[in-house]
């Protein structure tokens, strides 16, 4: 079994225990019944914040509606902008160490200052969220969406993956980034890697090297002086799916080392672990639908 058909079927049976009913992908309602008649079905506790909708709403991805042949992505069961929200939203307007400790991306203590009350950050996780990589508007017309971006004192950047790499072998890097010397500066071992995948991609079949690049060079830009950490949080699977996955995140880790970019990566299945052991209490409700949902 490959891996998308793994998430699939995990989630299929997900909505068999909560009795929802499921539906085909299109409007004609064709298609593997994978998907929700009502987005919110597929959400924790069943709504949206005011500010992710709005993240939403403001990005590329068209992830909230119906277009005329297809149900929105967010209806999907494995939708992988659904699972970020499910995970990540929660921890809008309360302390978000919790789940920067469960992604392994600070101390498990809070800071003094925040222990006070102190600094605190309201409102400071959110999604879709854009880094421009150039001002030339014609070469460049679109910014990189980051799934979610938790801003504590310090800028945390988490490029998520649900089904995505089991699909096909992903694209190469277009040569209008690695014909602009200047987006390089710093970056000798990821500019030699650009140029390896560029146009075509040979070296990676389910990792999406070309993507992460794009988001280090719009992070790059927009955060040079006060710094960042890029984390990859990925949904692992059995077999050799996940286990090739695994490597081609460790060879890129190292490469982003090199250049001294805070490259980071964990899987969801980690994550969640990582909650019920450390921030079970208070917040049983939650990690008990992760855990039933993800594990």
């Amino acid at each position: 079994m490959n891996g998308k058909k793994y998430i699939q079927l995990k989630q299929q049976n997900w909505a068999k225990r909560k009795g929802l009913v499921l539906i085909g992908g299109t409007k004609l309602n064709r298609g593997e019944k994978n998907y929700v008649d009502d987005l919110t079905s597929n959400i924790f506790n069943n709504q949206l914040s005011a500010e992710t909708d709005k993240n939403f709403k403001e990005g590329d991805g068209g992830e909230m509606n119906d277009s005329n042949f297809s149900r929105a992505k967010m209806k999907a069961l494995h939708s992988s902008s659904a699972l970020p929200v499910n995970v990540f939203q929660y921890w809008q307007n309360k302390e978000v160490y919790p789940i920067l400790y469960a992604c392994k991306l600070c101390a498990k203590v809070a800071s003094k200052e925040n222990s006070n009350g102190k600094n605190i950050l309201p409102n400071k996780v959110k999604f879709e969220q854009k880094f421009e990589i150039s001002e030339d508007k014609n070469l460049f017309p679109r910014k990189p969406n980051l799934d979610v971006v938790i801003e504590n004192n310090k800028l945390y950047a988490i490029e998520s993956k649900f089904t995505e790499p089991y699909k096909k072998k992903q694209k190469g890097l277009s040569e209008r980034y690695t014909s602009d010397k200047s987006f390089w500066k710093g970056l000798t071992h990821l500019e030699k890697l650009a140029n390896k995948i560029s146009p075509n991609n040979n070296k990676f079949k389910y990792l999406d090297a070309a993507q992460l690049i794009k988001h280090i060079l719009g992070l790059k830009k927009a955060h040079k002086k006060s710094g960042f950490t890029l984390s990859y949080l990925w949904y692992d699977v059995i077999g050799k799916d996940g286990f090739e996955h695994r490597k081609e995140i460790e060879k890129f880790a190292e490469i982003a080392k090199k250049d001294k970019i805070k490259f980071r990566h964990i899987t969801y299945q980690e994550v969640i672990i990582n909650l019920s052991n450390n921030f079970y209490v208070n917040n049983e409700n939650y990690i008990d639908y992760l855990t039933d949902r993800y594990l």
